[in-house]
């Protein structure tokens, strides 16, 4: 296990748990970053994929935490456990909890992700309001 690549990573949550996450893609992923939702087609370039982050951010009206709940480093691989809790634009209360798997070009200092997959059950992303 690389202890490069953990701090990398313990860099990029920092990154995501501050707001910080154009900073983080700009910082930490690859020019040709292919990332993808669950079993969906993976979406190609940073570019495309700062796009879809503006649009899924754009949904949120609130956000009411956003939180590693857990890393794994393993070679050149990564797993964060993703929690956020948020009221997105449609007044619904939302409780996000997925895994992002992640593949980087290398395990140094300078490492960038090359490869995210999202991982959740989407029927349990809308929380209950009594």
């Amino acid at each position: 296990m690389s202890s490069s690549l953990r701090h990398r990573v313990q860099q990029l949550v920092l990154h995501v748990e501050r707001g910080a996450i154009f900073e983080a893609l700009d910082a930490f992923y690859a020019d040709n970053v292919r990332m993808q939702e669950n079993i969906q087609p993976a979406t190609h370039g940073k570019a495309a994929n700062v796009e879809r982050e503006k649009q899924f951010l754009s949904g949120i009206a609130e956000l009411h935490g956003y939180r590693a709940a857990s890393v794994l480093v393993d070679g050149t691989r990564s797993v964060i456990n993703w929690v956020a809790d948020f009221r997105g634009t449609d007044g619904k209360q939302y409780h996000f909890d997925q895994l992002a798997v992640q593949e980087w070009d290398d395990d140094g200092p300078d490492a960038h992700i090359v490869y995210e997959r999202f991982v959740y059950d989407s029927a349990s992303l809308v929380k209950a309001v009594p």
